[in-house]
């Protein structure tokens, strides 16, 4: 394999994010944009009925768009260049694959690790859903599961390493994947819940939205690995090994 730097990679990795963090911006203007606007109208009819409401400093129309832009596409870019550090760390130690199959199985790890395992036990709510005074908690537990389940799926690729040569691949994948999911139900308990809904407000929409804030992250993961893939490749493995061999595997990156 010819010698890869990690800037390279990462620069790579940067742009993939930036890319992935554009299709994430179309879906959530598109599916997540109409939910938080009912959530925002049950918000200020609740807050009428109790004589509340406060003065708007930044209007929805510029959260719905250049706040909604920024946000997400700093967001792409920030992961896409974690990711990349990872990639390098990554390729080709975590068996023999080529640099498209280790960069989406790193983008289904982080998509699992960073988002699904903390979004089960500390689902997105829209506005209107928790209590202000227990959003400085709130945060501060999500990003505590986020912290965790990183450390818990890291923990299990190595622990899935380490009994590969004496149960073998399949039964070392297994033994990892059930003390993994034994730790997160266990992290799942002893957390404290985060979610009060307030009463009344809808189901569906709480549902929706939720469904919407899944959608975001799975293009956003899903484009990141597609793209940052095949710049990968196509830094990683040479034009003449790529035509006769699309994904060969490769050594660790310099």
């Amino acid at each position: 394999m010819m010698s890869v730097s990690v800037r390279a990679l990462l620069v790579r990795g940067m742009l993939a994010g930036l890319a992935a963090g554009v299709l994430a911006l179309i879906t959530a203007y598109l599916l997540g944009e109409p939910h938080v606007d009912s959530a925002i109208a049950f918000e200020e009819a609740h807050s009428h009925d109790h004589g509340g409401g406060g003065e708007e400093l930044v209007s929805r129309t510029m959260q719905a768009t250049g706040g909604l832009a920024t946000g997400i596409l700093v967001y792409g870019v920030a992961l896409g260049g974690i990711a990349a550090l990872a990639f390098c760390v990554a390729l080709g130690r975590v068996g023999r694959f080529g640099p498209r199959a280790t960069a989406a199985l790193l983008a289904l790890g982080a998509f699992t690790a960073v988002f699904l395992v903390p979004f089960v036990k500390y689902p997105a709510n829209p506005p209107a859903v928790g209590d202000p005074d227990t959003l400085d908690q709130r945060t501060a537990l999500f990003f505590l599961m986020i912290a965790l389940s990183v450390l818990l799926v890291i923990g299990a690729v190595i622990l899935g390493k380490r009994l590969a040569p004496r149960l073998g691949n399949w039964n070392a994948t297994v033994a990892a994947g059930a003390a993994l999911a034994v730790a997160i139900g266990l992290a799942y308990a002893f957390l404290p819940a985060g979610d009060n809904v307030p009463e009344g407000f809808p189901a569906t929409l709480l549902w929706e939205f939720r469904l919407s804030a899944l959608a975001v992250q799975l293009v956003l993961w899903t484009g990141f690995g597609l793209v940052f893939g095949e710049l990968a490749e196509r830094l990683v493995v040479p034009k003449a090994a790529r035509e006769r061999q699309p994904d060969a595997a490769v050594t660790p990156a310099a």
